[in-house]
């Protein structure tokens, strides 16, 4: 069988495993809905600018802004965390050894990924649309799959190589979220900014979070005619590509001691 069938088949197995784990499903998928309630409840009361002259409510500025928050979970946080579970406990080191080819593990882990990603994105949009009247992307659809996708595949990328720094499976949750937590507050996703301070603002640009935010938000309310954040996806690709090198390079297999 070619590793692209085996590749294939292995993205079968994976999600047939995510979908028999009823808990770590539900969760998964219902974690972004409880963030957006949450977040329209504290502050959905007011308006807040996404653009020039361009002013929302607040509510409907967490539709895109949790769907970046969801991409970030489903492609940064879970596939750093369960790579390092796995290595911990000696499968990937197994599977190293096995007739499937690396390359299609780590694609299919990446695939299952994006697809999830997707998904979560699909029921943000539609949940707000049902329930904070927000529009959805037409005219900029196209602008708005494609953040997602550069995003999706530039936070696999980085949740791979970040798994370079984990010591082990147990402190996995503590540095992947110490890592994006805060990146989340000052980077336009938990809290809409208005105005703020120089230096925040140069400290969040410096990351990767505030590019996909800014990209997708204003694809999702089509501030400019094709919605396309052209510079903003290619600091994603550049930062996605630096993540690839790091994880090709310092990518452990094996349990560390």
């Amino acid at each position: 069988m070619s590793g692209l069938k085996l590749a294939v088949r292995q993205v079968w197995f994976i999600n047939k495993a995510f979908i028999r784990n009823p808990a770590s499903a539900f969760f998964t998928l219902v974690f972004p809905l409880m963030f957006l309630v949450i977040f329209t409840v504290i502050f959905g009361g007011g308006k807040t600018v996404v653009g020039p002259g361009e002013t929302v409510s607040v509510s409907t500025f967490y539709v895109p802004a949790i769907s970046a928050f969801s991409v970030i979970t489903a492609c940064y946080t879970n596939i750093a965390i369960s790579l390092s579970f796995s290595r911990d406990s000696g499968a990937l080191k197994r599977l190293r050894g096995s007739p499937l080819p690396v390359w299609a593990y780590m694609s299919a882990r990446i695939a299952h990924a994006v697809l999830i990603a997707i998904l979560l994105v699909v029921i943000c949009s539609v949940f707000g649309a049902v329930f904070y009247q927000a529009t959805l992307p037409t005219q900029t659809l196209p602008a708005f799959a494609l953040t997602v996708v550069v995003g999706a595949a530039t936070f696999c990328a980085l949740g791979v190589a970040v798994t370079a720094v984990i010591p082990n499976a147990d402190a996995a949750p503590a540095v992947v979220n110490a890592s994006a937590l805060p990146l989340l507050f000052i980077s336009n996703v938990f809290i809409p900014l208005q105005n703020p301070p120089a230096w925040l603002d140069w400290l969040a640009k410096i990351f990767p979070v505030r590019h996909f935010a800014d990209a997708l938000i204003g694809s999702f309310f089509q501030l400019s005619g094709s919605g396309l954040h052209t510079n903003d996806l290619l600091v994603l690709g550049a930062l996605g590509v630096a993540g690839l090198v790091v994880a090709t390079r310092f990518f452990d297999w094996e349990p560390r001691t």
